[in-house]
This record gives structure tokens, C-alpha cells and sequence, in this order.
């Protein structure tokens, strides 16, 4: 089987961004399809690319770069204007490159586009695959204001559901909540997925000095409005002035509110508040599994409440159990297999106290992180998710 997929944020593990697409379609090559991967260059990803249009291999994959590149810190039109180009360029590949089925992976809601163009023009069949609800949580962030613009985004994101042959959700959320709106949909539920061997392989501990092993919690990835960065910072402030600096947090990432925090680190001399740059996932895996926790934090909300995040999964994987702030799938997993914690987004001092209980868990921390690893084994593993993506994929 031919399969193009339509992804603008690929990576491989070389890179600080989720892995999921590169090691699925890995998989799928190994099992004897043809999969090429139109892609553009993301900030946190390892592509790079010299020409306008690059043709390149990983490992029998074939990525196509289309070289705009897009970055978390940009302001909104421009990343608009890089969603818009690359969409425009797609549309080459969805009318020429061959293949049997198109995969359109979203948000954002225009990389639609292309695989709207596949199947209307060209008869293919689609799959649309929503790693994010757009253009809800745009919406929701205040960053679509204008109601002509929001009725195009959710006319666009209806086509795309009416259109496709399959739904690929990436939260047993984020299913239910396209199923309830698009009933006739046919949707499926295929979380993202975490390298196993990579993550549950034991690496030695560099804390650069500044860390102890199981002294400090982690978060990794954008730092932001919508993760909640500030609760890290509000909760850090707290404990610096209650004298409790045993448990650091350290922040590993880039994004929008990286220099306040910073700022706000040099300001108020908080010692137990880290940020460490970007930094490739295959180097930032012992310092998930030297940690005493992981920080999952995101906005109180509906619509974040069905997200799914890579570090969820890496983690779990990693043998780390996951504070979290959702009140949607992720709350009720690690309710029900006693994996993590659930604290209040909109209260730092949920998160202070959490900390200032750690000395107390410290069994229950050990346990639930040999159960974490498990788990994720079982249910995680990129092996597993890729099949079950592909078997829903030949069922059309």
C-alpha cells in the first residue's frame, strides 16, 4: 500500500518534538507499505533543509520538506502565513504523488487542505487524523477572534470529518467529542505512542550539578500560556518563601513565556526553578527517569481536557508517575491505575503542596513508577499503536 501523510511537524528522536509519525510510518515501511511524509521544518524538530523542496530518507521513510518554517514563538499571522504556505505547496504532492490512502494530520485544521484536494480531485481515500481540536482551542485562546474567520475554520473542520473514510483521534476525548458533533463519523482512538526501548532503558544521571536524582520535578516541552507554565512559577515563588527548596523543578524547553520566567528567576533568586534549553529526546530521557515526578500541566478546559500529550506517554514510560491538570482521559487513567496525580490548574498552591509531600511518598512514588512502566509497555508502545493505526487504516 502507497501512503501519504500529510504531517507539518515531523521529527526523529535527534530532534526535541514528538516522534510519533517518523517511528509509525517506520513500522509500516518495515511491514512493506510505501510511505511518504510531506512535511515542513518545525523549530524543535532535527529537519533541515537547504532548498525550497527537499527530498530526504530516514530510515525508508520518504520525507518531503517543503522549507517554511514555523515556530511556537512567531507571532499569529506569521504562523497563519506558514500554515497557508504549506498548505498551498501540499496541494502538489496531493495531486501528484502516488497513492492509495492520504493521511492528513491536524491541527493545524488546514493541513485538511491537501487531503481534501486528494479525495475530491483525485478520488483517494482520506484519513483524518486530529492530534488537536481545531479550531476550537485556537478559539478558546482568544487567538481566532473574528467570527467570519472562526465560521470558515469550523466549516473547513467539518468537511474535513464528512470527507474522510476515518477518524484518527490521538484521546479517548478528543473521540468522544468528534463523535457527539459528527455522529456519522466513523472515529478511532489511537493515542500517541512513546519509544519504549528508548524511555524504559536505564540512562546514568547528569544533572549538571544542579540537580539530585528523584530531588526535582520535570516538565519538558512548551513553555507557555496553554501548559499552564505560570502555575510552575507561582508554586516556585511559594516555596522559596516557605524555605522548602529540597524538590527543584526544572523546565526543559522553549516558547512564549521562557524569558519572563527567567526574568522572574533572576528577580525573586529562585534557586529551586531550572530552565534548561532545548535539548534532543535521546539526551532528555535520563533526566525523565531521574525525576521524582512529571509536571503535565495545562489550562483549565474542555477542550484541553482531551488532549494528548508525548510527554504523558514518555513518562509513564519512563517509569516516572505524571501530575496532571486536565479533568478529562488523563485524570481518569491515572485514577484508575494508580499512576499519577491529578492537582487544581488555577491554584499554584495545589502544586506547593504536592511538593511539600513528597518526602512522605517517596515509597508510593517508586511504586507507582514501577507500575507506570508496565503499563506503558503494554499499551504505549509504538509497535502496538502503529498496527492499530494501520489495521484501521487497510479496514477502508
Amino acid at each position: 500500500m502507497k501512503i501519504l501523510y500529510f504531517y507539518q511537524y515531523y521529527a526523529t528522536p535527534k530532534g526535541s518534538w514528538g516522534t510519533r509519525v517518523h517511528e509509525f510510518a517506520q513500522e509500516w515501511v518495515r511491514q512493506g507499505h510505501q510511505v511518504q511524509v510531506v512535511t515542513s521544518i518545525y523549530s524543535k524538530s532535527d529537519l533541515k533543509a537547504q532548498k525550497f523542496i527537499e527530498h530526504q530518507q530516514f530510515e525508508g521513510v520518504d520525507v518531503t520538506v517543503i522549507n517554511v518554517r514555523i515556530d511556537n514563538k512567531q507571532p499569529f499571522l506569521k504562523r497563519i502565513y506558514t500554515f497557508i504556505v504549506y498548505a498551498v505547496c501540499s496541494t502538489w504532492y496531493a495531486l501528484t504523488a502516488p497513492a492509495d490512502v492520504v493521511i492528513a494530520s491536524s491541527g493545524p485544521i488546514t493541513v485538511g487542505i491537501p487531503g481534501l484536494i486528494a479525495r475530491y480531485i483525485r478520488g483517494r481515500k482520506i484519513v483524518f487524523e486530529v492530534r488537536d481540536l481545531w479550531p476550537e482551542g485556537a478559539i478558546e485562546m482568544g487567538l481566532v477572534k473574528s467570527p467570519f474567520l472562526q465560521k470558515i475554520l469550523y466549516a473547513l473542520e467539518g468537511r474535513c470529518y464528512k470527507a474522510s473514510s476515518l477518524v484518527v483521534a490521538l484521546s479517548i476525548g478528543m473521540r468522544q467529542n468528534i463523535e457527539k458533533r459528527f455522529p456519522k463519523t466513523r472515529v478511532i482512538d489511537v493515542t500517541n505512542a512513546a519509544n519504549i526501548p528508548l524511555f524504559s532503558t536505564p540512562v546514568p544521571f547528569d544533572g549538571r550539578g544542579e540537580l539530585q536524582p528523584k530531588k526535582y520535578l520535570i516538565y519538558t516541552g512548551n513553555i507557555g500560556e496553554v501548559n499552564n507554565s505560570l502555575w510552575i512559577l507561582h508554586a516556585a515563588k511559594k516555596l522559596r518563601e516557605l524555605g522548602e527548596t529540597e524538590y527543584k523543578f526544572l523546565l526543559v524547553g522553549e516558547g512564549q513565556q521562557r524569558e519572563f520566567i527567567q526574568s522572574e528567576i533572576e528577580k525573586h533568586s529562585l534557586d529551586n526553578l531550572l530552565i534548561w534549553g532545548l535539548m534532543p529526546k535521546n539526551q532528555l530521557v535520563g533526566l525523565i527517569q531521574h525525576a521524582a515526578a512529571s509536571l503535565v500541566p495545562l489550562k483549565g478546559s474542555p477542550i484541553w481536557d482531551t488532549s494528548s500529550p508525548n510527554k504523558f506517554f514518555e513518562s509513564l514510560a519512563a517509569g516516572v508517575p505524571v501530575v496532571q491538570t486536565t479533568q478529562g482521559w488523563m485524570k481518569d487513567y491515572l485514577h484508575e491505575h494508580q499512576v499519577g496525580f491529578t492537582l487544581d490548574p488555577n491554584n499554584p498552591d495545589s502544586l506547593v503542596d504536592f511538593v511539600r509531600s513528597l518526602k512522605d511518598r517517596e515509597k508510593e512514588l517508586i511504586q507507582m513508577g514501577e507500575k507506570a512502566k508496565e503499563i506503558a509497555a503494554k499499551e504505549f508502545g509504538t509497535k502496538y499503536l502503529a498496527q492499530k493505526m494501520l489495521d484501521g487504516i487497510t479496514s477502508i
